[in-house]
């Protein structure tokens, strides 16, 4: 079969003509590879790259049979042609005069030449239907809607004279406040959309456009050329995705357009791309940036559609690298720029990254249910009112990077389990070692106090025993005379047998007063035996009662100063 017989998709064609032409020349051919596995198509991208790099027009003509070309002062019907203004993947965009009924200018878009097919036909017949059915004043109005005598569609509709949101946004310097009353009357008219059953699927910048109406700024969304029914069938004409066709501009498209499945495609899909124009809108540049994602292979830029978490807007206006404005003419804009974004930054940190990361959630059953509700968290914040938003938890962020990581979290808590188990293991040893260490220390301590009571039981019992042998030595000397077992003075005199106790105690006590005892230097004992033999003369009732009260005081000094006496 020839390349002549093939029938291509024109829009399917120019997405992926424009990926492979914005590559790099040496990147080309894999790219187109790796885009298109179909032979036939890739021979006819390589005819439009061809073409491309040269001077002269070398595309077969068969392929695309030539049709009649619209250009400037053409009549279509009531409508003068006066200048082209768009161009879209089915359809351009003119600007025309109407001349009867009333004399207006209006925007007429009629179909692409070339795409004629029949799902080019559909969608064109949608997007006329959908407009037809919603009436909001941010939503281009549909006047009319025909055919050509050739027999190609078209429709009149309301001449937005505007500029994209981003671009009038920037011109016009406007402040946050500004930025989100602005957006919140797009998300209302989006949500008239919805309302009405119609799906854009296609937001971005180029699609919003702002004009301004007695000196106020009015967003009017257009091209619903991509739009879908939510309910009911737009049209007779059979209108629906192919397989493994995406539907959309890859930077503002949800992870669910990304899956190549469009009947899985809700309301929520356009509150996904919303939440990219609100984070454009705040920080001038998109969540994925547009050139990682065009230097990317084509799987790999579905992946990063739907798996990978953006930063936080004020994060991204923190960081100067990403400050893609226009660039300072000297050292104090310079620094008067990294100063505002710091400034953005700030004011941005908090409740409105809450909003912003809500409607870009990956889960769409975590997103904003409709642009309603996104639209109410915005005016919240501008009153100073509570946001339904938050930031997800810990156990959700836990829970997202397992299911993207399974195999590394799972690898990560073995590694992290065997570290906490030998760390246990290790401190139950390390706790019974001290355990052990502590009841030695006690057991040794225990030990000494009742080794140093022992030697002080028996220094005090060494005491004691010696105070008794002194005691004993003394009564035996000096009171009855006895040394070495025989009575003093046995070998000089004999002792007088008729000797009293009186006697005998006066001898004890000049003896003990004029220090012939060996014991009077040691003075508890000395005081002790003093202390004896007042007793004892007290006891034979030697001294008088004028006397007894001196010696009373003498003997109880005495017997405190004596060891063990209290």
């Amino acid at each position: 079969m020839s390349i002549k017989e093939t029938e291509p998709n024109i829009e399917s064609l120019e997405q992926i003509f424009q990926q492979v032409t914005e590559a790099p020349k040496s990147r080309q051919e894999s790219l187109l590879v790796e885009l298109c596995p179909d032979l036939k198509v890739q021979a006819i991208v390589r005819e439009l790259l061809k073409a491309d790099s040269s001077d002269e027009l070398v595309i077969d003509r068969d392929l695309f049979p030539s049709p009649i070309e619209l250009s400037e002062g053409d009549q279509i019907g009531p409508y003068k042609l006066l200048q082209k203004i768009g161009e879209g993947g089915m359809g351009v965009v003119y600007m025309a005069e109407q001349t009867v009924p009333v004399r207006r200018k209006v925007a007429l878009k009629i179909i692409k030449p070339g795409a004629d097919s029949k799902q080019v036909l559909a969608r064109f017949d949608a997007e006329r239907q959908a407009l037809s059915m919603m009436e909001h004043p941010n939503i281009a109005k549909v006047f009319y809607a025909g055919a050509t005598e050739t027999g190609r569609p078209y429709f009149v509709m309301e001449l937005v004279k505007g500029r994209s949101i981003t671009q009038y946004c920037q011109e016009q310097q406007l402040s946050i406040r500004e930025k989100l009353e602005l957006l919140m009357t797009v998300c209302h008219a989006i949500q008239h959309a919805h309302q009405k059953g119609i799906i854009h699927r296609d937001l971005k910048p180029s699609n919003v456009l702002v004009t301004e109406y007695d000196g106020r700024p009015v967003a009017k969304v257009i091209d619903f050329g991509v739009a879908k029914a939510i309910e009911s069938p737009l049209t007779e004409i059979t209108l629906f995705t192919g397989f493994g066709q995406i539907v959309g501009t890859l930077e503002y498209m949800s992870p669910e357009q990304s899956r190549m499945n469009q009947l899985d495609v809700d309301v929520r899909s356009d509150v996904y791309s919303l939440g990219v124009l609100f984070y454009e809108l705040i920080t001038g540049s998109t969540p994925i940036v547009r050139e990682r994602l065009r230097t990317a292979a084509w799987e790999e830029m579905l992946r990063i559609i739907r798996e990978e978490e953006p930063p936080l807007p004020s994060t991204r206006l923190s960081d100067l690298e990403w400050d893609n404005t226009a660039a300072p003419k000297g050292p104090a804009q310079a620094k008067s720029s990294q100063a505002e974004r710091q400034k953005l930054s700030r004011l941005v940190r908090g409740e409105l990254d809450w909003i912003v990361m809500k409607s870009l959630e990956k889960d769409r059953a975590r997103r904003y249910a409709s642009p309603g509700e996104m639209a109410k968290d915005i005016h919240s914040f501008l009153n100073g009112e509570i946001v339904s938003a938050c930031p997800p938890s810990i156990v959700y962020r836990l829970q997202k990077t397992f299911k993207r990581n399974k195999l590394a979290v799972l690898t990560s808590g073995l590694v992290a389990i065997s570290l906490i188990l030998g760390l246990a293991g290790t401190t139950w040893q390390a706790w019974r070692a001290t355990k052990a260490e502590r009841i030695a220390n006690e057991e040794r301590d225990l030990a000494r106090e009742q080794a140093k009571k022992a030697a002080e039981a028996e220094r005090a019992a060494q005491l004691e025993a010696e105070k008794f042998r002194n005691f004993d030595e003394f009564v035996r000397v000096n009171l009855f005379g006895f040394q070495n077992g025989l009575p003093v003075g046995t070998l000089e005199k004999t002792a007088d047998p008729n000797i009293t106790l009186s006697e005998l105690l006066d001898q004890a006590r000049v003896r003990l007063s004029n220090g012939n005892s060996k014991h009077e230097k040691q003075t508890s004992n000395q005081l002790y035996l003093k202390l004896w033999l007042s007793r004892s003369n007290w006891n034979i009732g030697r001294f008088a009662c004028d006397v007894r009260r001196g010696l009373r005081r003498q003997t109880a000094f005495a017997w405190r100063a004596t060891p063990g006496n209290t």
